[in-house]
C-alpha cells in the first residue's frame, strides 16, 4: 500500500492509505452493468430465490475488490471522506477490506466480542464508522447507530434497552457515557475513536496500527440479525428495529440501481447524519451494492455554501439531501456554481415541495427523484429515472413491495381516496422488512392490519399507481369534519416569495374541535412587514393555491422551527405547545 501523511496526526496510519497514482474519473468507458447488482435486483424482482447465507461484506464488498484487482471496475475508489481542513480519505474496495478486517479483529479481540452481541456506534461522519459498520459484518455482531445529539439519558436508555455489550464513541460523548457506567451492567468494553488515549477506554487508532488484518468472515444466514435502529413513535419511548442481513444487505439493489440511477462508475454523496438510516440506505448499502463511491464530507454543520462548493469542488455524480436541505439551498444563490459532473438527485426522508423542486431545476437544470421508506423498510415508494415525475408525488411501488392505500380494517381503497399507506406481507413477507421490533411483541403485532404493514402515514394513490404523501396519521388535522394534511398546507405557503420554511399543526378551537395553524419562518426581505397585514396577505395566497378551506386560521412567525438531527421538522413539538402537552 502507498501511504500518504496528512496535516492532522489523529487518521490512523493505516486509514492513510491513498491509491497511486490516483487515475482519472472521467474517459473511462462504462462498464456493463455488473453481474453482481443484477443478481441481487433479480431477488428483489422475485425472480430468483432468497440465498440461505448471505453477508454483506464477503458476498457484495470483497467481490467488488476481485473485480477492481482484475481491472473490471472503474479506478474511482469505494470510499471518499474530506473535511474543511483539506484532510481527504480515499480507499478502494480492497483497502476498505484490508482496514475492516483489522477493525473485525480488535472487535474480536481486544473488546472480546462474539457473535451476536450488540455494539453501539455514536460518532459523527468519521471513516472510522464505515470501518466498524464492515467490522460488525465481518465478525456477525449487531450494529446499532446513534446520533451525536444523543445526550446521557439517551444513551443510558440505548445501552439498558439493547443490553449492547461494547459502546464507540469519540472525545466528545466519552464523558456522557462514563456519567452512565455505573449503571450498565451489561457493557464490557468501550472504544474510542481519538487521537490521545483515554483512561477506561481502548483506543481503536492505537490498536489499529499493531492490529492484523488476516480475518476470516463468518457465514451468516441471510435472516440472521445485521442492524438494530432506534426509531421514535409518536408515543412512548424509542422502538428497537431490527434489519438481517439480507434486508438491508440485499433489499437496496432495486432502489439503487432504478432509483438513485447507480453503477460502479458513480460518485455519490449522501449528507445524512451516521445516526440516521438514511446513512445505511444511501452511504453504505445501495451505494456499494453497485460498486459505487461512497463520498462523505464530515461537515459537522449544515452550511449551504458548503454543500455547493462541495458539489463545485468534486467529481459527485449522484446527491441526495433531505427537502429542508434544498429549501436552504435554493434560497442561497446558486448562480455563481457549475456542478459539472452532478447528473442525478434524489431526496428522502419528508415530502418535498414542488415549489423548491421547480426552482432547484431551474438554477441546476436538474429534476430531483423522491423517494419513500422507513427504517422498518427499504424504499418503499421512489420516482425511477427515466419515469414520468409527477411533482409532490412519492413515485410508484418499488419491488419487491405491493403498495396499496388501504382503510382501518385492511381493505384496499379505490384510486384518489385518502387512508393508510401499506405493504402487503401476507401471503408473503418481502424479505426486506424489518424482523421485528425488538422486546415489543405488541407493537410488532400493532404494525400489521389485515394482510398489510401499515406505515403510520396516510395518503392517496392515483389511476397509475403514484403514492401522494398526505401526512402522519397522528399530523393530520380534523376541522369541522374535513381532513387537512399539513404538507398541502406548507406546499401552498411555499410559493409565496415571504415564505422560507413553514410548519403547520392543529391548534385547538372552540367551534371546530381544531384549526390549521402555521409557523411560519419568513424571508430576509420580508421580515420587517406589518404581521397582520402579511397574515392575512398568507392566508389569501393559500386559499388561492388549495383548498380555501385548508387555510391557516391561526399563524404564528418563528425564527427557526424544531428539528431533529437530520433536518425532519417536529411538528410533533409544536403540536404539543399548541394543545399544552
Amino acid at each position: 500500500f502507498i501511504m500518504r501523511t496528512f496535516n492532522k496526526s489523529w487518521i490512523p496510519q493505516c486509514l492513510q492509505i491513498l491509491r497511486s497514482p490516483c487515475r482519472s474519473f472521467h474517459g473511462f468507458t462504462r462498464l456493463r452493468t455488473s453481474q453482481i447488482i443484477s443478481y441481487y435486483d433479480s431477488i428483489n424482482q422475485c425472480k430468483k430465490e432468497l440465498p440461505e447465507y448471505f453477508n454483506f461484506a464477503s458476498d457484495v464488498l470483497d467481490e467488488w475488490s476481485r473485480l477492481e484487482k482484475d481491472g473490471r471496475r472503474p479506478a474511482n475508489p469505494a470510499f471518499w471522506w474530506v473535511n474543511n481542513e483539506g484532510e481527504e480519505v480515499k480507499w478502494s474496495f480492497e483497502e476498505l477490506g484490508f482496514v475492516s478486517r483489522k477493525a473485525a479483529n480488535i472487535l474480536s479481540e481486544a473488546c472480546g466480542l462474539q457473535r451476536g452481541d450488540r455494539v453501539i456506534a455514536v460518532l459523527p461522519r468519521v471513516p472510522e464508522w464505515w470501518i466498524l459498520n464492515i467490522a460488525c459484518m465481518r465478525t456477525g455482531i449487531v450494529f446499532i447507530p446513534g446520533t451525536t445529539q444523543l445526550t446521557a439519558k439517551d444513551i443510558l436508555y440505548r445501552l439498558h434497552a439493547s443490553k449492547a455489550k461494547c459502546i464507540i464513541t469519540n472525545d466528545m460523548l466519552a464523558p456522557a457515557v462514563e456519567s452512565v457506567m455505573p449503571d450498565c451492567q451489561f457493557l464490557k468494553s468501550k472504544l474510542i475513536v481519538a487521537k490521545g488515549s483515554r483512561h477506561g477506554w481502548l483506543n481503536l487508532k492505537e490498536l489499529l496500527a499493531v492490529t492484523s488484518a488476516d480475518h476470516k468472515c463468518v457465514k451468516t444466514r441471510s435472516q440472521d440479525p445485521m442492524l438494530i435502529y432506534f426509531t421514535s413513535g409518536s408515543t412512548g419511548s424509542p422502538k428497537m428495529v431490527l434489519q438481517s442481513h439480507s434486508s438491508y444487505g440485499i433489499g437496496f439493489a432495486t432502489s439503487g440501481r432504478y432509483w438513485m440511477n447507480l453503477t460502479s462508475s458513480d460518485i455519490m454523496w449522501n449528507t445524512s447524519d451516521t445516526g440516521w438510516v438514511k446513512s445505511a440506505w444511501s452511504s453504505v448499502f445501495a451505494p456499494w451494492i453497485c460498486g459505487s463511491c461512497v463520498f462523505v464530507h464530515n461537515m459537522p454543520q449544515f452550511k449551504p455554501a458548503v454543500i455547493a462548493e462541495t458539489l463545485s469542488r468534486y467529481p459527485i455524480t449522484v446527491f441526495c439531501t433531505a427537502p429542508t436541505a434544498y429549501c436552504m439551498l435554493v434560497q442561497h444563490d446558486l448562480s455563481s456554481y457549475k456542478f459539472r459532473s452532478l447528473k442525478h438527485c434524489l431526496s428522502g426522508g419528508e415530502p418535498l415541495n414542488p415549489e423548491v423542486m421547480a426552482k432547484w431545476k431551474i438554477q441546476t437544470g436538474l429534476d430531483i427523484y423522491e423517494g419513500y421508506g422507513q427504517t422498518e423498510t427499504v424504499t418503499i415508494c421512489a420516482n425511477m429515472k427515466g419515469k414520468e415525475i409527477k411533482p409532490g408525488s412519492l413515485g410508484k411501488a418499488v419491488p419487491p413491495y405491493d403498495v396499496q392505500i388501504i382503510d382501518d380494517h385492511g381493505a384496499i381503497l379505490p384510486a384518489g381516496e385518502e387512508g393508510n399507506i401499506a405493504v402487503r406481507v401476507q401471503p408473503t413477507r418481502p424479505f426486506c422488512m424489518f424482523s421485528e421490533y425488538l422486546d415489543n411483541p405488541e407493537k410488532t403485532a400493532a404494525s400489521v392490519c389485515g394482510n398489510y404493514y401499515v406505515t403510520g402515514d396516510r395518503g392517496i394513490m392515483d389511476e397509475e399507481g403514484y403514492v401522494w404523501f398526505v401526512g402522519r396519521a397522528d399530523d393530520i388535522i380534523n376541522s369541522s369534519g374535513y381532513r387537512i394534511g399539513p404538507f398541502e398546507v406548507e406546499s401552498a405557503l411555499i410559493q409565496h416569495p415571504a415564505v422560507a420554511e413553514s410548519a403547520v399543526v392543529s391548534s385547538p378551537d372552540p367551534v371546530r374541535g381544531e384549526v390549521v395553524k402555521a409557523f411560519v419562518v419568513l424571508a430576509p426581505d420580508f421580515v420587517s412587514h406589518d404581521p397582520e397585514k402579511l397574515t392575512l396577505e398568507l392566508q389569501q395566497h393559500v386559499k388561492k393555491v388549495t383548498a380555501p378551506y385548508k387555510y391557516p386560521r391561526k399563524m404564528e412567525f418563528v425564527q427557526d422551527l424544531p428539528k431533529t438531527a437530520t433536518g425532519k421538522i417536529q411538528r410533533k413539538v409544536l403540536r404539543n405547545k399548541e394543545w399544552g402537552r
